[in-house]
C-alpha cells in the first residue's frame, strides 16, 4: 500500500501551514501544537486506507475520506433505530505520518474528537490504550512512548458499530436517529512540553468573580501558574493573578475579582479570553488560551431558571448534528448556518439531542448567543455506571468552559442512570443544573409532548420550574408553529415557567449512497423539522419568528383613521428597546395581470425612538403622512441592536372591494340567454357561462381563447341539499341566475351578469353545529393548473392554528405537489391561503381571476396529498371535496402524537357566530 504522510499542519486545499494555539504573540511558540492526521471537517478531509467487513464495498482495502461516516462514503450498511442489518460491522483504518524535529522531548497525545461506536487505536503496532466505548465523545491517549521521532509512524484504528458493552449499544444504538459508523470527527496530535497544562475549568460569575481550576502535569515547587483576562482584541482586562505550585500538585485553583466586565447573555454575548501559563524562573513553559464569558446560571426552586439574576424564558429547539450528504460529519459553516437560522426565528436556546455536538457548534453558540442544554446520550436506555462515569467526564471536561451551556441533560426519556447525576459536578466548578429530560427531577418538570390540558393543569397546580424539553412535535407540516400561539400564551401564565424546546430543528434526512443519493427520512421517524434536510424553510419558521419575537406588536387591524400609535411590549430578557430601530413603509401593490410583483413604495420613515425596559409595555409612534389613500399596505420592520431583522408586520389599509374597483370598467354590449340540452347558457361580453339545470351549478366557461373547465360550483361545504328550481331573469341590463335550494342548511346563491363587468356571485349560508371548514367550492382539473398569483397573506399556506408569520402582499407560486417533510420544494402550492383579496388561477387553458369583498377570506388551492409516512390523520386534516375553495373558516392540524383538538382554543372545530348567516361576494373575471 502507498504510504501517506502528515507533518505539523492543517490541510486546506492548496495550503499547508503550522498551527500553534498560544497565549499571546510575544510567546507564540509556547502554546500547544496541533498536528492534524485527518482533515478538519466534512469539506476538508484526508484519505486514509480503509477496510470494512460487511455491506457496501466490503472485503478489500480502499481509500476513505476522514473524518466521515463511512456510509456516506459508500461503505457499509445503513440502519435507523436499531442495528438490524450487519450489526457486527467493523471498519479498519491505516494511516502513516511523520513528526517534525521540534516534537522531540515533548509529550504527544493522539486525540479523537469522536468515533462511533467502539474504537481501538494502535501506534506502530502497539495499543495506545484501552478500547474506547461511546461514539459521541472526545478521547485521547498519551503516545509519547510509542512514536518514532525520526521516521514513519503507522496509525491503525478499528471501529466497531457494536460495542462490547451492551449498555452502550442500548444507549446509543437503539435510538430514534440514524446509527452511523466511522471516525466522523477530526483526529489530531496534541504536542506539549514535559511540564504542561492539561486543561482548565472556569467559573466566571456575572459579577466579575473569577475562579479557575488548572490541571497541570510534571510541575514542582519551582513552578507558578499565572492567568490574565484579555479582551478579544488582546488588551488586558484587570491585573494578572497567579499561585505557586507544590511539587506533585496536579490541580491548582486561582481566584480573582475582575471589575468592569460585560456579562455574557444570548442578547449580548460578550466574550473574553483567559490566558493561563505555567512557568518557572526562566519564563513561561506552556500557555493555553480559553475563550469564556462571565455569567451566572441557577435554578430557583418554585420560581424559575435565572441567568445573571434575570428570569429566563427558553425559546428553544432540539437539534441533531446531521447533514444529508455527510451524516454527522459537519463543519463550522454548518454550525454558523444553523445558529443563524435559530437566531432568525428569534430563538435564544438549543438543546443537544441526543449527544454532545461538534466543538465548533458550541463556539458559535458562545459567540452569537444561544443558551445550550448539553446532553449525555441515553435514548430511553442508560449507560451502566462504569462506562457512564467515563463518558460524563469526557463530556464535561471538553465543554465546561462554554458560557452558552447552562444545563446538563443526564440522558433522555428514561435513559437516566441516577448514579451519574452527581458526576457532572466533579468536573464542573460552575455546578450547573442537571436534569432528566421528560420527567420531574431536581426541581424541574420537563414533560415531553404535553397536550394543552396538561399545560393548563400545570399552570394551576405545578410547583416545579416548567419547561418541556420536547413539545409541538413537528412531523410533516404539523406541530411547531401550528398550535404554538395558544401553547405559548398559556405557558407564559405558568408562575414557574422557563419556556420550552420544540422538536425539532430540521428533518433528519440522509442522502443514501446505496440509493443514488435519494434522501431517506425513514417514513414518519425523521421528518420532524422546522426546516428540511438542507435547511429549507417550512411555514412554521415564520410563525415561530413572529410568536417568539422579543418585540411584540399584536395589533391585527389598522383603522381608517389611524394616528400612528401601536401598542408594543418588550419581551427581551436583558435588552431595552432603545437599542432597536423601527422602520415603516407605505406601499401600493400591483394589480392582477402584470408580471411584476414588486410593490411601489409611496412613503417610508422611522418610528420615534422608544425606551422600554424588558417586560414593559408602551406605544410606538409612527409619523405617517396624512394622505394614505394611494397606499394598500403598511409594513413595519423591527431591527435589533446588530441591525438584524426581528420581524416585519404588515397590515392592509383597504378593503378587498377597493382592489376590485380599480379593475372595473363599463360596456354597452348586450347579454344573450339560451336554454340548450336542458342547461342554461348566459353570454356576456363574448364569454359564455354554462349552468346545469339539475344542480344549478356552473358547468364550464367558454371565452374567445377557449374553454375553461371551472365546474361543480358553488357547492356549500359539508352540506346536503337539492335544487328546488333554477330561477333566471333580466334585471334591467343585468341578467340574474338564482338557483333555489332546499335541504338541511340555508344556502342562497345569486349570479349577476352585467355588461363590461366580471360575473358577480353573491352567496349566503348558515351552518349549524361544529364543522372543520365552511364556505363554497368549485372544481377545476388539477392537471391543468400551472400556478397561482394572489393578493393576501403569503407566500406559505396556513392552518387555523398557524395563521401568524405570513406577510400581506402580492405573491406568486408555480404548481408543485410538495408533501411537507417528504420533499422540500417550498412553499407548498396546495392548501389554504389567508386573507385573500384576489387570486389568479394560472392554467393551460386561460388564466382567470377571482376577486373577493371579504377581508378574512381563505382560498383553498387543491388538496394536499396525504404524507406516505402518516400513521394517523393528525397531520392530514380533512379538506373540502372541491378543488378551489372560498372559505370563511378552515381546519387546524395536529402533531405526531396529538390530534388538533388537543392543542388549544385555535385548534378546535369551527362554529357559526351568533346564528347570523354568512355572506360573501365574489367576482369571476375571465376576460
Amino acid at each position: 500500500m502507498m504510504k501517506q504522510y502528515s507533518t505539523l499542519k492543517i490541510y486546506i486545499p492548496g495550503i499547508f501551514f503550522l498551527l500553534f494555539l498560544v497565549g499571546s504573540l510575544k510567546a507564540w511558540g509556547q502554546g500547544t501544537q496541533y498536528q492534524y492526521l485527518s482533515g478538519t471537517d466534512k469539506d476538508h478531509t484526508v484519505d486514509w486506507d480503509f477496510y470494512i467487513n460487511s455491506g457496501q464495498k466490503s472485503g478489500s482495502w480502499q481509500k476513505i475520506a476522514v473524518p466521515s461516516n463511512w456510509e456516506q462514503q459508500g461503505f457499509g450498511t445503513y440502519n435507523y433505530y436499531k442495528d438490524t442489518q450487519n450489526p457486527e460491522e467493523q471498519g479498519k483504518y491505516k494511516y502513516h505520518f511523520k513528526l517534525a524535529p521540534s516534537v522531540k522531548n515533548k509529550n504527544v497525545f493522539i486525540v479523537f474528537e469522536a468515533s462511533m461506536t467502539e474504537t481501538e487505536v494502535k501506534i506502530n503496532g502497539q495499543l495506545a490504550g484501552p478500547v474506547h466505548q461511546g461514539g459521541f465523545y472526545r478521547f485521547k491517549y498519551d503516545i509519547t512512548h510509542l512514536i518514532n521521532h525520526d521516521g514513519d509512524n503507522l496509525l491503525e484504528v478499528a471501529v466497531s458499530k457494536r460495542s462490547g458493552n451492551e449498555s452502550v449499544n442500548q444507549a446509543e444504538r437503539k435510538a430514534d436517529f440514524w446509527l452511523f459508523g466511522g471516525v466522523f470527527r477530526p483526529v489530531y496530535l496534541e504536542i506539549v512540553p514535559k511540564t504542561y497544562i492539561d486543561r482548565i475549568a472556569i467559573d466566571a460569575s456575572a459579577n466579575g468573580a473569577l475562579a479557575l481550576d488548572v490541571f497541570i502535569n510534571n510541575a514542582n515547587s519551582n513552578h507558578k501558574v499565572t492567568a490574565q483576562v484579555q479582551a478579544l482584541n488582546g488588551q488586558p482586562v484587570g491585573l494578572p493573578f497567579s499561585t505557586q505550585v507544590r511539587t506533585g500538585q496536579q490541580k491548582v485553583t486561582l481566584k480573582q475579582q475582575v471589575n468592569h466586565i460585560l456579562p455574557w447573555n444570548p442578547e449580548s454575548p460578550n466574550l473574553y479570553n483567559l490566558v493561563v501559563s505555567v512557568g518557572d524562573g526562566k519564563g513561561a513553559i506552556h500557555r493555553v488560551k480559553q475563550r469564556f464569558g462571565f455569567r451566572t446560571a441557577e435554578l430557583r426552586q418554585h420560581d424559575g431558571f435565572y441567568v445573571n439574576g434575570k428570569k429566563v424564558i427558553f425559546k428553544g429547539v432540539c437539534r441533531h448534528s446531521e447533514w444529508p450528504e455527510s451524516g454527522r460529519t459537519l463543519s463550522k459553516d454548518i454550525s454558523l448556518l444553523d445558529v443563524k437560522l435559530m437566531k432568525e426565528m428569534n430563538m435564544n436556546a438549543v438543546r443537544m439531542s441526543h449527544y454532545p455536538p461538534d466543538q465548533h457548534f458550541l463556539d458559535v453558540c458562545d459567540s452569537l448567543g444561544l443558551f445550550v442544554l448539553n446532553e449525555l446520550t441515553g435514548w430511553q436506555a442508560k449507560y451502566d455506571t462504569e462506562v457512564g462515569k467515563k463518558l460524563v467526564k469526557e463530556l464535561v471536561v471538553r465543554d465546561v468552559n462554554h458560557p452558552s451551556i447552562v444545563i446538563w441533560d443526564n440522558g433522555n426519556e428514561g435513559g437516566f442512570n441516577t448514579d451519574l447525576d452527581t458526576e457532572y459536578a466533579k468536573y464542573d466548578p460552575q455546578q450547573r443544573l442537571v436534569i432528566h429530560p421528560w420527567e420531574k427531577f431536581n426541581g424541574t418538570d420537563t414533560k415531553h409532548y404535553p397536550d394543552y390540558n396538561y399545560v393548563e393543569n400545570s399552570v394551576l397546580y405545578g410547583n416545579e420550574v416548567f419547561f418541556p424539553t420536547e413539545f409541538m412535535h413537528g412531523l410533516q407540516d404539523g406541530g411547531q408553529g401550528a398550535g404554538l400561539d395558544d401553547f405559548w400564551r398559556l405557558m407564559m401564565k405558568h408562575p414557574h415557567t422557563a419556556g420550552g424546546f420544540l422538536w425539532s430543528f430540521h428533518d433528519e434526512g440522509v442522502a443514501r449512497t446505496d440509493r443514488n443519493g435519494q434522501i431517506d427520512i425513514q417514513g414518519n421517524a425523521a421528518p420532524d423539522g422546522i426546516l428540511g434536510p438542507h435547511r429549507e424553510k417550512e411555514a412554521s419558521f415564520y410563525t415561530i419568528k413572529e410568536i417568539w419575537s422579543p418585540v411584540a406588536i399584536e395589533t391585527s387591524y389598522i383603522p381608517e383613521k389611524f394616528d400612528g400609535r401601536l401598542s408594543v411590549e418588550n419581551r427581551y430578557i436583558y435588552t431595552n428597546l432603545s437599542k432597536c430601530t423601527f422602520n415603516w413603509k407605505l406601499v401600493r401593490l400591483q394589480l392582477p395581470g402584470g408580471q411584476d410583483l414588486k410593490a411601489k413604495i409611496n412613503a417610508s420613515g422611522h418610528a420615534e425612538p422608544i425606551s422600554l425596559a424588558p417586560g414593559a409595555k408602551g406605544f410606538l409612534q409612527l409619523n405617517l403622512p396624512v394622505d394614505k389613500k394611494q397606499s394598500d399596505v403598511l409594513y413595519l420592520t423591527a431591527n435589533d441592536q446588530y441591525g438584524k431583522e426581528i420581524f416585519t408586520w404588515s397590515w392592509p389599509l383597504k378593503s378587498p372591494a377597493n382592489t376590485f374597483k380599480r379593475q372595473s370598467d363599463a360596456s354597452s354590449s348586450k347579454i344573450e340567454v339560451m336554454v340548450q340540452d336542458g342547461g342554461l347558457i348566459v353570454k356576456a361580453d363574448n364569454i359564455s357561462y354554462y349552468f346545469d339545470s339539475q344542480t344549478g351549478y356552473l358547468q364550464k366557461v367558454s371565452t374567445r381563447k377557449g374553454e375553461i373547465s371551472l365546474s361543480k360550483g358553488p357547492v356549500l361545504t359539508g352540506a346536503k341539499y337539492a335544487l328546488k328550481r333554477l330561477n333566471h331573469y333580466f334585471l334591467g341590463k343585468a341578467y340574474i341566475v338564482e338557483p333555489e335550494y332546499e335541504g338541511g342548511q340555508q344556502f342562497n346563491v345569486k349570479w349577476t351578469f352585467s355588461p363590461g363587468r366580471p360575473a358577480k356571485l353573491n352567496y349566503s349560508y348558515s351552518q349549524p353545529g361544529e364543522f372543520d371548514f365552511s364556505g363554497i367550492t368549485f372544481d377545476y382539473p388539477e392537471e391543468k393548473i400551472t400556478g397561482m398569483k394572489w393578493e393576501g397573506r403569503g407566500p406559505y399556506r396556513v392552518w387555523k392554528n398557524r395563521l401568524k408569520g405570513q406577510q400581506f402582499g402580492v405573491w406568486h407560486k408555480d404548481y408543485n405537489n410538495t408533501v411537507t417533510g417528504e420533499n422540500w420544494d417550498y412553499p407548498e402550492f396546495k392548501g389554504y391561503h389567508a386573507n385573500v383579496y384576489w387570486v389568479t388561477i394560472e392554467n393551460k387553458q386561460s388564466p382567470f381571476t377571482v376577486y373577493s369583498d371579504h377581508e378574512n377570506l381563505f382560498f383553498q388551492m387543491l388538496k394536499p396529498v396525504k404524507p406516505a409516512g402518516a400513521a394517523n390523520e393528525n397531520t392530514n386534516p380533512p379538506f373540502p371535496d372541491g378543488s378551489l375553495g372560498f372559505l370563511n373558516s378552515i381546519d387546524a392540524i395536529g402533531t405526531k402524537f396529538q390530534r388538533a383538538d388537543q392543542l388549544g382554543p385555535q385548534s378546535q372545530k369551527n362554529i357559526q357566530l351568533n346564528y347570523t348567516p354568512i355572506k360573501g361576494t365574489l367576482w369571476f373575471d375571465f376576460r
